[in-house]
């Protein structure tokens, strides 16, 4: 399963975040370091079924349908807050950053109204520097990638003889960071040092190579959350300004959670990330229940359209990692699988991934026993190297249900 990490300072409101993406009751407070451990929960992102486009009544399995629009789960997980020398292990750095490199991206949540100082605690809004923060957290796994890097290469001098190559060195010591062979070739290319020898290497190359690898091995957005309070419009507008090369989504993660949980008590009809909600009935709802709606709708929806934290988990999947939906199903004909179930899964996979890949992602036996594959659209045969397309609905044909 896909995993996202939520990374920022201390009361920038991750939790918050978490929270109403996965509705699960993490602590949140004011005090530093409130989150002690990593929350671990459920989100999903959202994408258009393809029910309505083959006239079916569907019946999700892994995911969820809702008015047309799939909901797809990924795993989601609320890291302690970082601070200057988290790198080092100060705080409860080292436990942060050994779970952030479990992640396939980073949704960076800053505090856009500056409610928050260089330390991570609260002032006044409007005196901390939002742009400020993702720089100092930046400079944090940047510095830890480079400890990671300066450790490897002290492992490959100890043994120059078993170092047949330093990127093949890189590739097996950076393995267990979800660091791909593809991101470290990369980030060798980008930096022109595939071709330096070992003793070739200095401080500044080791430097440059990090921090090409913490970009394209934990690709981040940035999410500018707090855009219900005052000060959040101008610090929008210089986070944007400042990391126009990075995705910046306005959000307001109380409002969602607001939302959220009003909806699950059935006091509105809200589907994630759309642009508006219905209140069922106003004249049950509390005069304060009736007053945070207002809010809700004066002060985010009518501002910036919905609260964006559906939005930031889909820009996060298929933007910055480029996943695809597919539909894997039994029956060609019927959609189903042997329950007779319609379109029952929904798969995220890389935008490269084969008909092979999703044989694996289903089953490793699926995989070994795999002749070929039916696009389900087309009725046409598939190798098992065709590289699949968003919303292809696929059936895997095994050796052991004979040909077809």
């Amino acid at each position: 399963m896909i995993k996202i990490g939520l990374i920022g300072k201390t009361n920038a409101g991750k939790t918050t975040f978490f929270n109403a993406a996965t509705l699960l009751k993490a602590a949140v407070s004011t005090y530093p370091f409130t989150t002690k451990r990593p929350n671990i929960g459920q989100a999903y992102v959202k994408t258009v079924c393809v029910c309505k486009e083959f006239g079916v009544l569907d019946s999700p399995r892994n995911s969820s349908c809702i008015d047309g629009a799939r909901f797809v789960p990924l795993q989601l997980i609320d890291l302690p807050g970082l601070i200057k020398g988290s790198w080092m292990g100060k705080g409860l750095g080292t436990q942060f950053l050994s779970v952030a490199a479990q992640a396939d991206a980073l949704i960076h949540i800053v505090d856009a109204s500056g409610s928050i100082d260089a330390d991570g605690k609260i002032t006044k809004p409007g005196m901390g520097n939002p742009v400020a923060d993702v720089y100092d957290i930046e400079e944090e796994l940047v510095r830890w990638f480079v400890k990671v890097v300066e450790k490897t290469f002290r492992k490959l001098k100890k043994h120059p003889k078993k170092a047949q190559s330093v990127e093949r060195g890189l590739i097996e010591d950076l393995a267990g960071l979800k660091i791909t062979p593809d991101h470290v070739k990369k980030a060798l290319d980008k930096n022109s040092l595939a071709e330096k020898g070992l003793d070739e290497w200095n401080q500044n190359y080791i430097w440059n190579f990090a921090r090409g690898l913490r970009e394209i091995s934990k690709p981040t957005i940035i999410v500018a959350n707090k855009m219900d309070l005052a000060p959040a419009e101008k610090n929008f507008e210089k986070l944007s300004k400042e990391f126009g090369h990075a995705f910046v989504v306005p959000a307001a993660s109380d409002a969602e959670l607001a939302l959220r949980r009003a909806e699950q008590k059935g006091y509105v009809e809200y589907v994630p990330g759309e642009e508006t909600f219905r209140v069922r009935s106003r004249e049950k709802l509390t005069a304060e229940q009736r007053e945070a709606l207002t809010y809700v709708e004066q002060r985010v929806f009518s501002r910036w359209i919905q609260t964006g934290v559906q939005f930031a988990l889909n820009t996060c999947a298929f933007k910055l990692l480029g996943l695809n939906a597919v539909y894997p199903v039994e029956d060609a004909e019927r959609l189903s699988d042997k329950k007779g179930n319609v379109l029952p899964d929904v798969f995220l996979v890389p935008s490269n991934a084969s008909v092979g890949d999703l044989a694996t992602e289903i089953h490793s036996e699926l995989a070994k026993t795999m002749i070929y594959a039916i696009d389900a659209r087309a009725k046409i045969r598939l190798p098992a190297d065709y590289r699949l397309k968003d919303r292809d609905v696929i059936k895997i044909v095994a050796a052991t249900r004979g040909k077809e």
